[in-house]
Order: structure tokens, then sequence, then C-alpha cells
């Protein structure tokens, strides 16, 4: 079921999606700041000899960076998890429900 949106409907849309698309680059710029610092550090406190590559050493990088790759699948594949206009349908079943139980 197809619908034509209004202008302001469209830019509304336009303007949540450039927030979403805002957040998911801030989100991986402080990703990659954190983890450069962290990097940083565990180099700084290495023994003489020891190796930097350690699974110690990546923790933080690998489990951060797997909600970051899910931020990045929620914002820019947003029809893969939930379905196409998943969101207005939604807003219909509420609107719905709230309708028939204030009748």
């Amino acid at each position: 079921m197809e619908r034509d949106f209004s202008e302001l409907e469209r830019l509304e849309r336009a303007r949540k999606r450039v927030k979403k698309i805002k957040g998911f680059y801030s989100h991986l710029l402080v990703y990659v700041v954190i983890n450069i610092m962290i990097v940083i550090i565990n180099i700084q406190d290495l023994a003489p000899g020891e190796s930097y590559f350690q699974y110690k050493n990546f923790f933080t990088l690998f489990f951060w960076g797997i909600g970051l790759a899910v931020h990045g699948l929620s914002v820019f594949l947003p029809d893969f998890i939930l379905g196409k206009n998943w969101e207005e349908r939604k807003i219909k079943e509420y609107m719905n429900n709230d309708k028939k139980h204030w009748k």
C-alpha cells in the first residue's frame, strides 16, 4: 500500500534519516578516537620484548566494533531487520488500537 507523502512529511522523514546518519558517524568518530588512545596506552604498558598481539589488547576494539556494526546496519539497512515501512505500520496499528480503546 503506497502512500503519497506531503512535502512536510517527506522533509521530516529526511531530517530523521540525516539525524540517524549523523549519529552513526559521531559514534564511529568516538570509536576511532577512543580505540587509538587505548592502543597508545597498551603500547606504552608493554614489557620489553612483549608482543602487542594479545587478546586483551583487542577486547574493547572487537566488542565495541560489533556494536558499531549493528548501529551501522540499523542506519543504512533499516529494512534489513524490521522490513519495509515497519515504523509506519506500527504507528497505524497503535493509532487503531487507541481508537478502538477510546470508543
